[in-house]
């Protein structure tokens, strides 16, 4: 029988060991249309070894400034844009198609087009909230959906899902990885397109997604492990909307 393993120490054994910063500077380097971040002159690469490259001199900025904001060890997990940045590179410029279609069945189910039948308090907020961004797809975008009451699938037109396929289509890497997450973050294609076309900031798109759970929360409170998740996912908003936002 083997000894006992020390409290903690499991966890501790199967969580990898985070690199030692090794470097003294971060900066962007490049120039018009091609920016990326270098470490003591060196480029920055993905995980599959290819350029860290972005459009946007800004944005590679960012990056660059996540680096320079480690301080002994180089951690992953506060460094969202570099994270998604290497996801638009290694994963979803090899397969845009496939990323487009996953980003568009959104719309088939979009979060928007689902509304509650009672409270009336909460009909009220989701229709004060959902309905004037529908508009403007609607009036800006070309996209017509039809509501549902409760769970109850509802078909959503042809064209319009079609037109949310174009939309999606005619992004670059790095624009369609920051609204494909925010796609999957709040359940709604309609939210993330509304914050690449400018008509919603992040944390107003977030809010719009979290009508219903706000409700709960105003009725029941608070659960403090699902607050902790939800700040996590925050991050990762904001880090999505900005690398949406690819333009300087």
């Amino acid at each position: 029988m083997s000894e006992a393993t020390p409290k903690g120490g499991a966890q501790a054994t199967d969580r990898p060991a985070l690199p030692k910063r090794f470097y003294k500077t971060a900066e962007a380097v490049g120039d018009q249309g091609a920016w990326g971040v270098a470490l003591d002159g060196r480029p920055v690469r993905t995980p599959g070894r290819k350029p860290l490259s972005v459009a946007s001199r800004a944005l590679a900025e960012d990056i660059a400034a996540e680096w320079q904001a480690q301080e002994t060890v180089v951690d992953p997990a506060q460094m969202p844009l570099t994270r998604l940045c290497n996801t638009a590179i290694d994963g979803v410029a090899p397969s845009m198609e496939a990323v487009v279609e996953d980003a568009a069945r959104f719309a088939e189910t979009d979060l928007l087009c689902y509304r509650a039948e009672d409270p009336e308090g909460l009909v009220a907020r989701q229709n004060e909230t959902w309905d004037p961004i529908l508009a403007w797809a609607r009036d800006n975008l070309g996209l017509s959906f039809n509501l549902a009451g409760g769970v109850m699938h509802v078909a959503q037109p042809p064209e319009t899902l079609e037109r949310v396929r174009q939309l999606l289509g005619d992004l670059d890497h790095v624009c369609l990885t920051g609204v494909h997450v925010m796609t999957s973050l709040t359940g709604s294609v309609v939210l993330a397109l509304a914050v690449l076309h400018g008509r919603l900031g992040a944390e107003e798109a977030w809010a719009a997604s979290l009508v219903d759970e706000d409700w709960q929360i105003g009725q029941w409170g608070e659960d403090a492990e699902a607050m902790r998740r939800r700040r996590a996912k925050w991050l990762e908003m904001q880090a999505a909307a900005r690398i949406a936002g690819t333009t300087d």
